[in-house]
């Protein structure tokens, strides 16, 4: 299972995909992964922004990063020369956060998911890759036919499962689930009943992807839970818990897209 959800950078420099998506991102400079890309990239990859791209506009609710129209990402898709089942690669530089948002966001939609470049870009750079400068031409393929997003649910739809005795993941560190920091959203804690995993520990600080037996470690008892529904600040960390909990079988669970920005923005209305 691990081989067809993640790559290895010698591979990927030897046998490249027809698509490659560079998900570099920071939340603190957002400006910063499109500078890196023009400073260099894998060959052939295109730029993909999380604040352009991979979300939505942003409103009173729905989280600080919501996800976009479906058929505006179908289409963007296919302007890169996606087709339903096209090889796609996506990677980043910070564990997988931006580039198993992109994962989550295409298999929802039913795309063949990309697979992740196992240690992200510095992989690439470790392994002898050489960078380009060279931004691809536009590409198309026939549009594929996708209305929503399937395994997400909102606010209301959260608080169904959560009456069906589904179990919370908090995917943010544990400083913030304590409450003891909230650097982004306005009010610190955690939704209640949520069981807190941390999304770095499916990574080693490197970016590589953690072994099997690892994993199971990080999920422990919650792998035998019915209903699990994950989410973090936004809805995009949550995804590389949410790659996880795919590479072990457990392709059910959901994202709650707003998670905390948008639970909380509810506990602060007037």
């Amino acid at each position: 299972m691990e081989n067809r959800m993640l790559i290895e950078a010698q591979e990927l420099i030897h046998s490249p995909p027809p698509v490659v998506f560079d998900c570099r991102f920071s939340l603190s400079d957002p400006g910063a992964g499109s500078a890196l890309y023009r400073e260099g990239h894998i060959p052939g990859a295109r730029y993909l922004d999380l604040n352009c791209d991979l979300a939505g506009p942003t409103a009173g609710h729905g989280g600080r990063h919501p996800l976009p129209q479906a058929d505006t990402f179908v289409a963007l898709l296919t302007s890169c020369g996606v087709g339903a089942d096209t090889e796609v690669v996506a990677y980043d530089d910070s564990r997988c956060a931006f580039a198993a948002r992109l994962w989550w966001m295409m298999r929802s939609l039913g795309y063949r998911p990309p697979r992740l470049l196992n240690g992200g870009y510095q992989a690439f750079l470790a392994a002898g890759g050489m960078p380009d400068t060279t931004v691809p031409r536009p590409g198309r393929r026939e549009q594929v036919t996708a209305s929503s997003f399937s395994g997400v649910c909102d606010i209301a739809g959260l608080r169904e499962l959560q009456g069906a005795a589904a179990l919370l993941i908090d995917s943010r560190e544990e400083r913030r689930y304590l409450g003891l920091e909230e650097p982004i959203d306005p009010v610190a804690g955690h939704i209640p009943g949520a069981l807190n995993r941390p999304w770095q520990g499916v990574t080693s600080p490197d970016g590589r992807l953690r072994d099997i037996a690892e994993q199971r470690a990080h999920w422990g008892d919650a792998l035998d839970s019915d209903q699990l529904v994950v989410y973090c600040g936004s809805g995009v960390t949550a995804c590389v818990n949410l790659f996880s909990l795919a590479l072990l079988g457990r392709d059910d669970a959901t994202l709650y897209a707003g998670s905390w920005s948008d639970w909380c923005s509810y506990l602060t209305e007037t």
